[in-house]
C-alpha cells in the first residue's frame, strides 16, 4: 500500500501566562513527540478522554496550528514549510459542530465555492459543475445552495460539512468527531455516507472520536492517545478484543455496554495528571493497577508488542 500520511517527532508546546518581558511562566506540552503512518485508503481511529491532545494533533495536520517540532508528509512531501494553501489541497477538517463551522452570513453556494476560488481558482461554470456533482455525492438538493446556515438540521449541516471538505479535491480527511452533535438515527445516515464517499473517491479518514463503538465499527486501525502520548497503536478488531496498555483496557471497560452495570474503573487515581506539574516516567502510573518501580522512572516507549500491534508500556496487559 502506498504511505498517504506521516508524522515524525510531532509535537505541540503551549506557553501559559505570556509576558510582555521576559519568560512565559510555564510551559504545557499538549502533544507529547508523534510518530505515525496512515495507509491511502486506510481509516485510522484516534481515541482517548477529554484532554488527551486528540483535536491539537488534528488541528497540526491542516495547519490550523503551527507544531512545535516534528515533520508532516503527504505523500512523501513535507509540508512544514508549504505555503497554507497545499495544506488545504491535500488535506481537510470536517468540524465536530456543524453548525458553527459553517459562516452564518453566507449562503451555502458561498461557503462551497470558498475553497474552489482560493484553492484552485475554478471559473465559474466549472464551480457549478464541481458543486453540483459534489452535492449529489452526499445526497443532498441544490435548491439548499441559496440558504443559510441556520436553515439546516444538524445532519444537512454535517453533510454540507463534507461537501465543502470533498470540494478542495482533497484526498485526506480529518474527522473531529463528526457525528457526536448527532442524534444517534442521524449518525448511523452520516456513518455510511462517509463509508460510500470513501469508496467512491479513495479518501483516506482520520476518525476522532470519544466513542469507542463508532470508532472500532469505521476503522481499520486505532491509534489510543493518553496525555499527548501514543501510547498503543494497532488493528481495530485486536486493539478492542484484546487491549495490550492499561489505558486502551480502562477505555474498554469504561464504555457504557447494554446490559452491564457501571462501575469504577480499576485503578487508584481517576484523573489525567496536572499538564503544569507532569509526573516523572510514565504519565498513567498513578492510574495503572500494574505499574511497577521503573515506571516511575522511566517513560516507556511505543515498541511492537505482538503481530501489527505496537504498545508504550513495560507491564501490559497478557
Amino acid at each position: 500500500m502506498t504511505e498517504a500520511l506521516r508524522l515524525t517527532g510531532l509535537s505541540k508546546t503551549f506557553e501559559v501566562g505570556k509576558r510582555l518581558f521576559g519568560p512565559p511562566r510555564a510551559r504545557v506540552r499538549a502533544v507529547q513527540p508523534v510518530d505515525l503512518t496512515v495507509q491511502e485508503g486506510e481509516t485510522l481511529g484516534i481515541v482517548g478522554e477529554s484532554g488527551c491532545g486528540k483535536s491539537t494533533l488534528a488541528r497540526m495536520l491542516v495547519g490550523l496550528l503551527p507544531p512545535s517540532k516534528g515533520t508532516i508528509e503527504i505523500n512523501g512531501a513535507a509540508l512544514d514549510n508549504a505555503d497554507p494553501a497545499e495544506f488545504g489541497k491535500k488535506i481537510q477538517y470536517v468540524f465536530q459542530d456543524p453548525i458553527s463551522s459553517l459562516n452564518p452570513r453566507k449562503t451555502i453556494r458561498q461557503i462551497m465555492e470558498a475553497p474552489l476560488i482560493n484553492l484552485h481558482n475554478m471559473p465559474a461554470a466549472k464551480r457549478r459543475e464541481r458543486i453540483s456533482e459534489i452535492f449529489d455525492a452526499v445526497n443532498l438538493r441544490e435548491e439548499f445552495l441559496d440558504r443559510y446556515p441556520h436553515e439546516f438540521s444538524g445532519g444537512q449541516a454535517q453533510r454540507i460539512g463534507i461537501a465543502r471538505a470533498l470540494a478542495a479535491n482533497a484526498r485526506i480527511l480529518i474527522l473531529d468527531e463528526p457525528v457526536s452533535a448527532l442524534d444517534v438515527s442521524v449518525q448511523a445516515q452520516v456513518l455510511n455516507l462517509l463509508a460510500d464517499l470513501k469508496a467512491e473517491f479513495g479518501l483516506t479518514y482520520l476518525f476522532i472520536s470519544h466513542d469507542l463503538a463508532v470508532v472500532e465499527a469505521v476503522s481499520d486501525r486505532v491509534a489510543v492517545l493518553y496525555f499527548g502520548s501514543v501510547v498503543e497503536v494497532g488493528p481495530a478488531a485486536e486493539i478492542f478484543a484484546n487491549p495490550r496498555h492499561p489505558y486502551t483496557k480502562l477505555l474498554a471497560e469504561s464504555a457504557p455496554v447494554v446490559g452491564r452495570a457501571l462501575k469504577a474503573p480499576e485503578g487508584r487515581a481517576t484523573e489525567l495528571p496536572d499538564p503544569l506539574n507532569p509526573p516523572e516516567g510514565c504519565a498513567f502510573r498513578a492510574r495503572c493497577p500494574r505499574a511497577q518501580d521503573i515506571c516511575a522512572v522511566d517513560v516507556p516507549e511505543l515498541h511492537e508488542d505482538q503481530a501489527k500491534t505496537q504498545v508504550a508500556c513495560f507491564n501490559p496487559n497478557d
